[in-house]
């Protein structure tokens, strides 16, 4: 008992299932509460009785959620408890069902769960039984014989089981004893039943009291007057063909359908045989929605009628004639159902956004659908757009998960547009749409890509460093930070020298840069690997290869082998004077260290006399006589033969051949002894002499006058020595001497001579030292001493 009220809870069962291969909870349990409980009663503790931590109905935002939208219950997710939000009439939620429950969902989510929950609404004697009126008037014949039935129709209580209503009591029952008697759907047929005839002249009127009593505690009754009129002499009541009507009729069947019609006859003629129809004591959603012919008997309907509100109606119809007797028979109309409800689809919870990676049977949304038809117009069929990597599957009885059903690729489709359908098995069937827009949320699942593998780049050499030579660019399929590209180049060598000595990268753009002039004829090509890098931790990465060519350029001059060109001896080639036309000279051989046609090299003679003896091969450089030799030709002949390549523009390099015209050798030498050798080389010679010698003077007189400084400054110190030999303090000194007897200060002697001079002289130099001013263990003096310096001072000569 919870605050002065019987409330009774228990747990009917905790089920599990598992929804596709994304699993979610399940779990069922049961309360009961009386009805018309305070805002704020405590239901139960749903996290004590599902075993749920109070944290996790916090973090999953738990809430409670019902089909129809009501809001009876709550959820005190920091308490765990169901809490009663507004007031519960059972009366007014279940009718005349006596089993009355409220079934809810509690919803979880981050994994999502779902947990049903039923609380059945205990009935509370709260309500009274009522007639229809608070007075009856009956007219009785005074022929009626002992026997005759009168109804007076029931009272209605709301309450169910003892709650409701239990007995009539009829006072006084001098005239009537009360019949009451059980019909097929529950109700109570009550009657009055004449027990001794009626004397209108005796007693015209007559009042008698009906009460209602319930079974409840404190027990609850209603009552109703009845008046009855003795009439005179009508001794046969009207007789309904049958006790009982049955009739079916469709929902929202028009105004005016005809439902069924009753009939009663009477053996009486005349006026006392004119029979009236009409429902007595009926409730009042019955006489809102069907009408009564008083002359005909025609049941017709009067107002919509709902089959999800009403599915059968029992109505009580009267015969009565113009005597005042009655008959009875009772209709009962079975509403059939038609498929007017649409079916309701709700999303009870939805993921906008689903990363690409996602498994598959990943819950995406959790829907209800609720149709409130019945039978096959309540059958409800959920289903997706067929061309999507989504289903639907059903996790409960009304309740279905979208999942996914194959892999996702945002880079294929990044967002999808689903449409979520529910139809009914009516006729025609009846559906309903939701659209939920899914977001694919980017991976890094794409490396990037380069639009090549392999790029070739074609370089003039001597370019500007610095130079941008190329640009690539990668693309990746991903998005935002995962597609942000950057482009490095791999480690590598060239000739023991880094590549990133010859070429850089810009790690956003992709411009590959020169960074010095390339020389073809150092470097020809160089293979370079680039990489291409996402922005995501771990990155992804491709490569691609760079091959670049440098073409060369005409930036060499030609260069000649043959002949030698000496700057000091005269190399001349002899021709006969009996040479024939077409004789080889000799041949100029020149290269080119360039390539391509800036290595096609052409000779020509730089200038040509009308009469020339000879000609060089435009391409061969073969230098041949053109004409036989005559007495006028000179025997020194000076041919200039000019090498040209084919570059653009041109380099060109000379050569210059002696050709000595003659037959005999001494003829060749006596011609060419007056040959001299080049000025500029000779003049250029004497210079270099002169300057030597003036440098070797200069070195001369710096040395003498060097000498000369280091003598006179010795002279000074002596000098000074002698001065203050006598002053000085005398200070033994033992110098430090091996077990050999030698000294531990070493002596080193200079040798100076001159390899021209037959003279030389030989000066032994000692160092100075503390030894050579304290001698004392040794029986010296310090004028000792110093004689002995003096005396070593003087150098012998040797000659």
């Amino acid at each position: 008992m919870r605050k002065g009220l019987c409330c009774e809870r228990w747990t009917l069962s905790l089920v599990f299932l598992w929804a596709s291969v994304m699993p979610f909870a399940l779990g069922q349990i049961r309360y009961s509460i009386p009805e018309e409980m305070p805002k704020g009663f405590i239901v139960g503790n749903v996290a004590n009785d599902l075993g749920i931590e109070l944290k996790r109905l916090v973090s999953g935002r738990a809430r409670v959620f019902t089909s129809d939208g009501s809001e009876y219950v709550g959820l005190d997710r920091e308490k765990g408890q169901l809490l009663v939000k507004q007031r519960m009439d059972r009366e007014q939620l279940c009718g005349e069902i006596s089993a009355c429950s409220l079934s809810f969902e509690v919803i979880l989510e981050n994994p999502m769960e779902l947990y049903s929950i039923t609380i059945d609404i205990q009935d509370v004697n709260d309500n009274s039984p009522v007639f229809a009126k608070n007075e009856i008037d009956q007219e009785i014949s005074e022929y009626a014989l002992p026997g005759a039935r009168f109804p007076l129709g029931g009272a209605n209580d709301p309450d169910v089981g003892l709650n409701t209503l239990q007995k009539y009591v009829l006072q006084p029952t001098d005239h009537f004893d009360l019949s009451v008697q059980s019909r097929s759907g529950g109700s109570k047929n009550v009657e009055m039943v004449l027990k001794t005839p009626l004397d209108r002249e005796n007693k015209e009127h007559h009042f008698l009291t009906l009460t209602a009593v319930d079974g409840g505690n404190p027990q609850r009754s209603g009552t109703v007057k009845i008046h009855i009129s003795v009439l005179d002499h009508n001794d046969n009541a009207p007789v309904f063909n049958q006790a009982v009507y049955k009739a079916s009729v469709p929902e929202n069947s028009a105004i005016g359908t005809l439902v069924t019609t009753v009939r009663a006859t009477d053996a009486d003629e005349g006026v006392n045989a004119l029979i009236q129809y009409y429902f007595e004591h009926a409730p009042a959603n019955v006489m809102a929605l069907f009408d009564i012919d008083a002359q005909s008997g025609q049941i017709t309907v009067a107002g919509p009628i709902d089959y999800e509100k009403h599915k059968q109606f029992e109505i009580k119809v009267f015969a009565k004639d113009n005597g005042g007797l009655t008959d009875s028979c009772e209709v009962i109309i079975d509403v059939t159902d038609v498929n007017d409800n649409v079916p309701k689809l709700t999303v009870m919870s939805f993921t906008s956004a689903l990363p690409e990676n996602a498994a598959l049977g990943t819950v995406v949304a959790m829907v209800n659908v609720q149709d409130l038809d019945s039978g096959e117009n309540g059958k409800v069929t959920c289903s997706i757009d067929r061309n999507s990597p989504f289903k639907i599957v059903r996790s409960l009885a009304s309740y279905y998960n979208l999942v996914t059903d194959s892999a996702l690729d945002r880079e294929q489709i990044s967002e999808y547009n689903l449409t979520v359908s529910v139809v009914d098995g009516g006729t025609p069937p009846l559906s309903s749409k939701e659209t939920l827009k899914v977001k694919i949320s980017d991976i890094n699942d794409n490396a990037p890509q380069f639009e090549q593998e392999v790029y070739d780049i074609y370089v003039p050499e001597n370019n500007s460093p610095s130079l941008s030579i190329f640009s690539v660019k990668a693309k990746d399929s991903d998005w935002g930070p995962n597609a942000r590209v950057s482009y490095f180049l791999e480690d590598g060598t060239l000739n023991g020298a880094s590549l990133a000595s010859f070429i850089s990268i810009n790690s956003d753009t992709g411009a590959v840069y020169a960074m010095k002039p390339f020389d073809y004829e150092q470097i020809k090509s160089m293979i370079i690997k680039i990489k291409a890098q996402d922005g995501d931790t771990p990155p992804l990465s491709t490569n691609a290869t760079l091959r670049i060519f440098v073409q060369d350029q005409n930036d060499n001059t030609p260069q000649v082998l043959y002949p030698v060109q000496t700057g000091g001896s005269v190399v001349a080639e002899i021709v006969p004077r009996s040479a024939d036309i077409g004789y080889l000279v000799t041949k100029v051989v020149a290269v080119d260290v360039d390539s391509g046609q800036n290595a096609w090299l052409s000779y020509k003679l730089q200038k040509a006399a009308d009469r020339a003896l000879f000609e060089v091969g435009a391409q061969n450089g073969e230098i041949r006589t053109v004409r036989q030799v005559t007495d006028k030709d000179a025997v020194k002949q000076k041919l200039t033969v000019i090498v040209e390549d084919n570059g653009q523009p041109s380099r060109s390099a000379t050569v210059t051949v002696n050709v000595a015209v003659a037959d005999s050798f001494p003829e060749v030498l006596s011609e060419f002894t007056d040959f001299t050798h080049d000025k500029d080389y000779n003049n250029n010679l004497t210079f270099f002499l002169v300057l030597a010698l003036i440098v070797v003077s200069i070195l001369f007189i710096f040395s003498v006058i060097a000498i000369i400084s280091v003598k006179i400054y010795r002279w000074r110190q002596r000098k000074l020595f002698y001065k203050s030999a006598n002053n000085l303090p005398v200070i033994p000194y033992y110098p430090t001497m091996y077990s050999d007897g030698t000294l531990h200060q070493a002596y080193n002697y200079e040798v100076c001579g001159t390899t021209d001079s037959r003279m030389s002289d030989v000066k032994p130099m000692r160092p100075y030292s503390q030894s050579t001013l304290v001698s004392l263990s040794r029986a010296g003096t310090v004028q000792r001493h110093l004689k002995e310096q003096e005396a070593g001072d003087i150098s012998p000569e040797v000659r």
